[in-house]
């Protein structure tokens, strides 16, 4: 028997920037669990600190 994997799916056009609603572009996913949704621009503004977190950061 195998055991399940955790796997979040791909993001649609229904999926929006938390910043500002645009289409999200990419999902970082930080340590503690959380998940947050960026458009492009929003992305580049805060990739620095989102890796200063070690958030996996998912294109």
């Amino acid at each position: 028997m195998t055991s399940p994997t955790l796997t979040r799916p791909e993001l649609t056009a229904a999926d929006r920037c938390d910043r500002c609603g645009a289409a999200a572009q990419v999902r970082a996913v930080l340590a503690g669990g959380g998940e947050l949704l960026f458009c492009g621009h929003h992305a580049r503004e805060h990739e620095a600190k989102l890796k200063e977190l070690s958030a996996d950061i998912q294109r």
